[in-house]
């Protein structure tokens, strides 16, 4: 996946940074809440509970409130492009890791670490750089 960044006009959610549309950011949202109300870590079956509802549009987004006005709104996502589109690049950044032996999905904080490691290779190049000038 490839983030484009602007420093002059970075947004202050980093959901509106990694993904591209406005449904995106909603699910990978609702994704990473589901995770923490989960304790951090959910299974394999748990995901794909969450990847069928959203696919079968058994989310709710809002409540259904007192006034006729306020209807409940419902969330639809094809399963196949959740796992495409908001799943699996956010295992490869490595802001979720699967792990192979218990079979979960957990957050991670591999997603800073390769930021902060690709900031220092950037110092390092900038430092070769200026050695060969």
């Amino acid at each position: 996946m490839v983030i484009l960044v602007d420093q002059q006009n970075l947004p202050e959610d980093i959901y509106k940074i990694i993904f591209a549309t406005e449904q995106q950011e909603v699910v990978a949202k609702m994704l990473i809440r589901y995770m923490i109300n989960n304790g951090g870590e959910i299974g394999k079956t748990e995901m794909g509970l969450f990847a069928s509802n959203l696919h079968e549009g058994k989310v709710i987004l809002k409540e259904k409130g007192k006034s006729p006005l306020q209807q409940e709104d419902r969330m639809s996502y094809n399963k196949r492009q959740f796992y495409d589109r908001i799943l699996t690049p956010m295992r490869g950044m490595g802001l979720i890791e699967y792990d192979l032996y218990k079979k979960t999905y957990k957050l991670s904080d591999k997603f800073n670490r390769l930021m902060v490691k690709i900031g220092l290779m950037w110092l390092r190049e900038l430092g070769r750089l200026k050695k060969t000038d």
